[in-house]
């Protein structure tokens, strides 16, 4: 037929392969061809059964994403999926790796589908801004129930072949070859006659749901979703599955599509699917890499101990140092406790969890680090304590092994001058926890070697990380711009705003938690070291640090935690303390709007972005958006920061910057040249946010 759909035969059945790699995308060179196949295999009465089955590593794994708001080129998908239904033969999709997206829709217009064992199905659009678009929130209720299938579509979470089978979506699991076990179904359904039902027909798993249940749940998932249109719709969608003649809620599904992919949101969500990919891609893609077949890690307390579950999870060998004996003991407890409670909660087999364990190697002898090809250090925060640790790693890291520092903020240019092989040397700053923790801030040297780069980048993309490449500057990307978002926190306390007042601003905007309620989540005194190191103040924090309110973890911070709980209370000592602080620097409070926290908060963290990427500390406006979403919880509905600002308004941004500048005399709210461009161009010096 084309390069793209080929049809051979089996006797009477017809194989129709997709070959489109690398993920079997269902663009219009691939659907012009498909529909041609099946309008002539449903026209040949010589073929008893059809199967549409895929070349390469996985089935169909989606629609092609650039096409999404460009004008609909002929035969789109929801045409292949009728035409498909309308063969009164059986049709079999044969699916193996991947069926998300579209690709799945497409399995749901089969009349069958079979899997192989290692087979992943779901319907991820939500994680677009998006909801299935080809009937996939009509027809999987058909087929799984009206429950079962509003958390798969509003999670986007693909299930495996197995749990598919028993719920009703796939029809058999096969090991072995596939597309052989495909024709053999196929052609024995077909021996055993029809008529074949369309899924579209098939009503009775829609008969037996309890809408009162139903509501419940689409409520608990619309609270979760923190403000997000496309899981609201997604439920409105399935919902409408079930009360709605099949037709009509295919008609309401297309308009609830049609409505999202031009919303803001999804522009936002859309962007970070790309930028996500872009982040991974660096300059000569073909370096060779080194090899890493163990992995050190120094410090076995919360970060370090996080860091080696990554590495292990990835499945790397580890050896995890720690000083003493009983530091290490004790931090390895404390890994086999965190993966002992993803056994209770389901994540992880008791086998998986044996397997895990396995892969780490303790010790207090830095001479066992001596056959690991990457050394990660995650110790104190402290240039000289850092130095230390190198220079003992200098004496004993084997030839090419490469030595990496999880710091925040320490100048890593100054730790790799302080031994004889700086070219080995980088930062991998972890987020906590870092088993966890999605973002990992990969700190390129000045004198850091190509193939070391290339060597963790691609390590990143093993233990599931997303990878941004940043340069050396305090802070990096990350924390360099939350050092701007919250310059001007402690000002908007004194003159009159209350911790809530703050961090209502922020949940309202759509972060998960308010910079008030997570210093007291991750510990105030941690803060409060960092700004000692730096010879810096911040009156309030260093107050209620100096008064043993360290957040959460002593039961007072910013606000009360009564008897362990984690919910925040308004403290009115804390309050209290305010006013007196800014009674003695006479300053009279005042009403603060949400409007002015916002504009002092984010504005400057926007315009220190744009002060990024005049430094080259980031090599796109896109990699700031991957760091901040990754690691921080900016909203993804709004896209990162750098991509809200165009959404928001350069020129704006720029004014309001101006104004508090003129105000307050700050500089961080001097507008970065880079800032002014994007006011007068709409684009970060030619990239389009």
């Amino acid at each position: 037929m084309s390069d793209f759909v080929k049809v051979s035969r089996d006797g009477d059945v017809a194989i129709v392969a997709i070959d489109n790699p690398p993920v079997n995308a269902l663009s219009f060179h691939v659907r012009e061809p498909l529909m041609q196949a099946l309008v002539a295999l449903r026209d040949d009465a010589s073929v008893a059964a059809i199967v549409i089955a895929c070349a390469g590593r996985t089935f169909v794994a989606g629609a092609d994403i650039t096409e999404f708001g460009k004008p609909v080129r002929q035969p789109e998908l929801r045409a292949l999926i009728v035409t498909l239904e309308t063969i009164a033969k059986p049709t079999v999709a044969a699916i193996h790796g991947t069926a998300l997206g579209g690709g799945l829709e497409l399995a749901l217009g089969c009349h069958f589908r079979v899997a192989d064992a290692g087979a992943k199905l779901g319907l991820p659009e939500v994680k677009l801004g998006l909801l299935p678009g080809g009937g996939g929130t009509v027809r999987l209720p058909r087929l799984v129930g009206a429950v079962k299938a509003l958390r798969m579509i509003v999670s986007g979470a693909p299930i495996g072949a197995d749990e598919a089978h028993a719920n009703g979506l796939v029809d058999a699991v096969f090991q072995g070859d596939l597309t052989a076990h495909a024709v053999n179904f196929a052609r024995e359904i077909a021996r055993k006659g029809g008529p074949f039902t369309p899924v579209r027909d098939r009503d009775d798993e829609l008969e037996q749901t309890d809408l009162a249940a139903f509501d419940a749940e689409a409520a608990l998932l619309a609270k979760k979703a923190r403000g997000l249109e496309a899981p609201v719709a997604c439920a409105q969608a399935v919902r409408n599955a079930v009360t709605l003649p099949f037709d009509e809620a295919l008609a309401a599904e297309r308009a609830l599509f049609v409505t999202l992919v031009a919303s803001e949101q999804s522009r936002a969500q859309r962007h970070l699917f790309f930028a996500e990919r872009e982040a991974a891609k660096i300059p000569g893609k073909d370096t060779p890499k080194r090899r890493i077949a163990r992995v050190g890690v120094i410090g076995a307390g919360t970060m370090g101990g996080g860091i080696a579950m990554a590495f292990a999870n990835g499945g790397y060998p580890v050896t995890l140092l720690e000083t003493s004996h009983e530091a290490l003991q004790r931090g390895l407890g404390t890994i086999e406790k965190n993966y002992a409670v993803s056994v209770t909660r389901g994540s992880l087999t008791e086998e998986a969890k044996r397997e895990r364990l396995a892969q780490f190697k303790g010790s207090t002898d830095y001479a066992d680090l001596a056959e690991c090809d990457l050394i990660v250090e995650a110790v104190f925060e402290d240039m000289a304590v850092k130095k230390e640790v190198f220079g003992k790693l200098d004496a004993v890291a084997k030839p090419g092994a490469i030595l990496a520092t999880n710091t925040s903020y320490l100048d890593i240019n100054e730790i790799a001058a302080s031994i004889s092989r700086p070219q080995d040397v980088l930062g991998l700053h972890f987020f906590s926890p870092a088993n966890v923790m999605k973002l990992l801030e990969i700190v390129r040297a000045d004198k850091t070697a190509p193939d070391a780069l290339a060597t963790v980048v691609d390590m990143a993309r093993r233990i599931g990380k997303v990878a941004v490449v940043v340069g050396v500057c305090h802070g990096f990307v990350g924390n360099r711009m939350l050092a701007a978002r919250g310059s001007e926190s402690e000002a908007l306390l004194l003159e009159g705003a209350t911790p809530g007042q703050i961090d209502q601003a922020f949940t309202d905007f759509g972060w998960p938690m308010g910079p008030f309620q997570m210093g007291d989540l991750a510990g105030l005194d941690i803060g409060w070291r960092n700004r000692k190191a730096r010879g810096l103040t911040a009156v309030i924090s260093d107050t209620l640090c100096e008064q043993g309110r360290f957040g959460q973890k002593t039961g007072r911070g910013f606000y009360l935690y009564e008897a362990g709980a984690r919910t925040p209370v308004a403290d009115p000592e804390v309050e209290a303390l305010i006013r007196a602080k800014a009674a003695e620097k006479g300053i009279a409070p005042r009403a603060i709007g949400a409007e002015e926290i916002i504009e002092r908060t984010l504005y400057p963290m926007i315009n220190e972005g744009a002060k990024i990427l005049e430094e080259k500390i980031a090599a796109r406006a896109s990699d700031i958006d991957v760091v901040w979403v990754n690691g921080y919880g900016f909203p993804i509905g709004k896209g990162g920061p750098m991509f809200w600002a165009g959404l928001e308004g350069a020129g704006k941004i720029v004014e309001r910057l101006e104004y508090w500048h003129e105000r307050t005399g700050r500089q961080v709210f001097k507008p970065a040249p880079l800032l002014k461009r994007m006011a007068e161009t709409g684009s970060w010096d030619g990239e389009v946010p």
